[in-house]
């Protein structure tokens, strides 16, 4: 889906499909010589970092593993509630491991915080993030970021997996969502 397709929808788009490409491929680089002749586990955070996941991967040129877990802190909300859930664990064990966390975005940081320790707590070797987005002015916690793809104003984005209320994640690129669409959502 393109941005177009959804224009009523959206206050503009932050990011084409394009720039997002351009910058998974400088980050790869990064991480390929950061972890060359390494054995890396790169574990995805469902849903939102799918797209980020795959196109790392791809573009990435040094063998990785993958897995996934799914933890949430929002549910249907535009914002984050602060608690978080493991909806899917890991089937990897980390013990040993050179980890590295893909993530679509940072806001609050809270749930990355959480999930930096609880993945620490398993014994690997190392543990880094990489992140495709990250918005400063909405951070609560300050999260050592590895990798960070953009810098994002603090406004409620969807595409290149993001969502709201399970839509927009196929949107081929970044946008601000309109208030409109989700002004109601308390009522």
């Amino acid at each position: 889906m393109y941005p177009a397709d959804v224009a009523d929808d959206l206050v503009e788009v932050l990011l084409t499909e394009e720039q997002i490409q351009a910058r998974i491929a400088e980050m790869c680089r990064e991480i390929e010589r950061d972890y060359a002749g390494e054995n890396l586990l790169l574990v995805g955070v469902l849903k939102g970092a799918v797209m980020v996941m795959a196109d790392l991967a791809r573009e990435l040129s040094l063998p990785v593993e993958m897995d996934w877990m799914a933890v949430s802190s929002y549910g249907t909300s535009t914002r984050s509630s602060g608690v978080v859930r493991i909806q899917k664990d890991l089937d990897t064990a980390l013990h040993g491991r050179k980890v590295l966390i893909v993530e679509d975005i940072i806001d609050s940081g809270l749930t990355l915080s959480w999930l930096l320790e609880n993945l620490r707590s398993r014994g690997p070797e190392s543990v880094e993030v990489c992140a495709l987005l990250r918005k400063p002015e909405a951070a609560r916690i300050d999260v050592d970021v590895r990798y960070v793809g953009f810098e994002i104003p603090n406004a409620f984005v969807v595409g290149y997996g993001l969502d709201y209320a399970e839509r927009y994640r196929n949107l081929r690129g970044l946008g601000i969502l309109s208030p409109s669409v989700y002004e109601h959502e308390d009522d």
